[in-house]
């Protein structure tokens, strides 16, 4: 067990302060950028999903529909708006510290969901060089190493919480403690 008094246990709370800043600095971007490929246009897009949106998350489903819009249900419609709400909410709530554990741990569902729409419905996994491969010295695979650090990232808070400057610290600091209680010596 690490002593509580060394210099790098007293730092060990900054952590998923890091995690969440490098977080807002290399992936945030990268979502909302996303989020925004998905939106339809005019004041509804938040509801209206684009063409573009419904073939990045179902491509094979738009490609039988002929690309026809009309030929799907609201099952597609519900995931692409939900996926398109998500690229947006939950990276915001993981840079701003709020209920970061969950949120955090909903982003790392996300990716998973968006890696296996990569591999099977855009096909990556019969793509040796976006799939990429471990221990290959090879560090830029779009699939397997980028997505590992992601998730390695999102880890930190996952486990950690929000850590110091988090809304979560700001909301909570004074939330009843759930940790056990020691038992008492008896008299």
């Amino acid at each position: 067990m690490t002593d509580p008094t060394t210099p790098l246990a007293r730092l060990s709370p900054a952590l998923p302060l890091l995690a969440r800043l490098t977080f807002a600095a290399v992936l945030l971007p990268y979502f909302w950028s996303s989020a925004l490929t998905k939106m339809g246009s005019g004041a509804f897009g938040l509801f209206s999903p684009s063409l573009g949106a419904y073939a990045q998350i179902f491509p094979k489903a738009m490609e039988a529909a002929g690309y026809d819009l009309s030929k799907l249900g609201v099952f597609h419609w519900a995931v692409v708006t939900g996926g398109m709400w998500a690229e947006f909410i939950l990276p915001a709530l993981v840079v701003a510290g709020v209920l970061t554990r969950l949120t955090a741990f909903g982003m790392i569902g996300f990716v998973a969901v968006q890696t296996l729409t990569d591999l099977f419905g855009h096909g990556a996994i019969g793509h040796p060089e976006t799939l990429g491969a471990w221990f290959d010295r090879v560090p830029d695979s779009l699939i397997l190493d980028q997505r590992a650090l992601w998730v390695f990232l999102l880890a930190v808070p996952v486990v950690l919480g929000g850590g110091w400057l988090s809304a979560d610290r700001l909301i909570f600091r004074n939330a009843p403690s759930v940790r056990p209680v020691a038992p008492q010596p008896a008299p």
